[in-house]
């Protein structure tokens, strides 16, 4: 039996830097330490994924246990990120959260018909932010049973 365990890393694909940061402090302020990378747009989440371009190994380019996807990115939105990513073969398993300013109903259809494992609209404030990755941690981290950790 195999007793090693890989940390559970988390990728978000978020192009806006102010967005990235508040994410990334709520994060940390709901006491999810788990290992962080970032792409900033659709080709760069799947060049991490599938190790091209300037990702060459899973030493810099882990292999993510959970994808915060923020939909409305340049070069490939989320959801055509999202569509490539289920329909690879490697990939298909890794649960995609989609972490979106869009509270758009054909967004949230078109989002789960494509096979993200959950849909959240950012909330608006900090504090709200930090209660949904609050829950998105206990959700994910320590109810859930993922793939490959």
């Amino acid at each position: 039996m195999d007793t090693q365990r890989r940390p559970v890393v988390i990728l978000i694909a978020e192009d806006d830097d102010e967005d990235f940061m508040l994410a990334a402090d709520a994060l940390q302020e709901a006491q999810v330490l788990n290992p962080l990378y970032r792409v900033k747009d659709g080709e760069e989440l799947m060049d991490f994924l599938l190790l091209m371009g300037k990702y060459s190994s899973r030493a810099e380019a882990p292999l993510p246990s959970l994808i915060l996807l923020d939909l409305n990115m340049p070069k490939k939105d989320g959801r055509e990120a999202l569509q490539e990513i289920k329909a690879h073969a490697d990939l298909r398993k890794i649960p995609v959260v989609v972490l979106t300013t869009s509270e758009a109903k054909e967004d949230i259809t078109q989002c789960y018909e494509l096979g993200a494992s959950s849909y959240i609209k950012k909330p608006v404030s900090f504090d709200g932010l930090v209660k949904a990755l609050k829950a998105l941690k206990q959700y994910w981290f320590e109810i859930v049973e993922l793939p490959g950790v």
